[in-house]
C-alpha cells in the first residue's frame, strides 16, 4: 500500500474507483503510417473487471467501416483486411462513425496492441472530422506482455497469439482482432495481477508496462 493510500485510509477517504469497463480496440487502415494513411474500420470489445478476474463482455462490442468516396483501391491492402472498394463506399460517414465509436467507449480506458498506432490514427481522424479528441487513458499490451514474459521472443500480435494459444477467427479483420487482443489481455492478467498485488488495476498495469523501456531487446 502506498503512503498516499495509507493516509487516505486513516482519514477515511476511499481510493478513487477505477471504471470496471475497459475497451480493447483494433483499427484497420490504408497503410502503416498513421500520419498519412486513412482509417478504414474500427472495432472494440469490452472487458469487465468487476469480478474476481477480468472477463470479456461478449454482448458489449462495436464495429464500423468508414465511408470513403475515393476508396483505397490498392489490391495488396484490400487483400490484407478484406475491406474492398464497395465496402468503403457503403461505409458510415466518418464523422458519424467516430461519434458512434466515442459514444460506445465513453469514459472506459482503452487497450490495444501497439497502441500508439491506433491512438495516432484515431486522433487524426477525430481532428479531420471535428470530433473531440478522447482523453481516455491507454494501455499498450505489447510492452506489458514483454515485461511479464521477458524470455519470450514474441514481438508481433501473431507471435503472441500463437504463444498464448489464442485463435483469431479472421486475422486483420478489426472485430476479430479486437476480440483476440482482449483474449490476450485475459491470458496475461494472472501474471500481471501477481506482479501488481493489491494495487492491481488499469493504472497499475500502465506502470507495469512502462518497465518495458528498461528491458534489453
Amino acid at each position: 500500500m502506498t503512503l498516499l493510500h495509507s493516509l487516505a485510509r486513516r482519514l477515511g477517504v476511499a481510493r478513487p474507483a477505477e471504471t470496471p469497463r475497459w475497451v480493447v480496440l483494433d483499427v484497420e487502415s490504408s497503410g502503416l503510417d498513421p500520419a498519412t494513411d486513412r482509417l478504414l474500420a474500427s472495432a472494440a470489445s469490452a472487458v469487465r473487471t468487476d469480478e474476481a478476474r477480468p472477463r470479456i463482455a461478449l454482448g458489449d462490442s462495436f464495429e464500423v467501416v468508414l465511408r470513403h468516396d475515393a476508396p483505397v483501391a490498392d489490391k495488396g491492402n484490400i487483400l490484407l483486411h478484406g475491406i474492398g472498394v464497395g465496402a468503403q463506399r457503403r461505409g458510415v460517414d466518418p464523422a458519424r462513425a467516430l461519434h458512434g465509436f466515442m459514444h460506445y467507449v465513453g469514459a472506459s480506458p482503452l487497450i490495444a496492441f501497439h497502441a500508439a498506432f491506433d491512438r495516432a490514427l484515431l486522433l487524426r481522424t477525430c481532428d479531420a472530422t471535428a470530433i473531440t479528441r478522447p482523453s481516455n487513458p491507454w494501455l499498450d499490451l505489447e510492452p506489458l506482455a514483454a515485461v511479464l514474459h521477458p524470455q519470450s521472443r514474441a514481438r508481433s500480435l501473431d507471435e503472441w497469439l500463437a504463444q498464448m494459444q489464442i485463435h483469431c477467427a479472421v486475422r486483420h479483420q478489426a472485430a476479430a482482432d479486437a476480440l483476440a487482443t482482449a483474449e490476450l489481455l485475459l491470458k496475461l492478467w494472472p501474471a500481471a495481477a501477481a506482479e501488481m498485488g493489491a494495487t492491481a488495476g488499469f493504472a497499475a498495469a500502465q506502470k507495469l508496462a512502462a518497465r518495458r523501456k528498461w528491458l534489453r531487446l
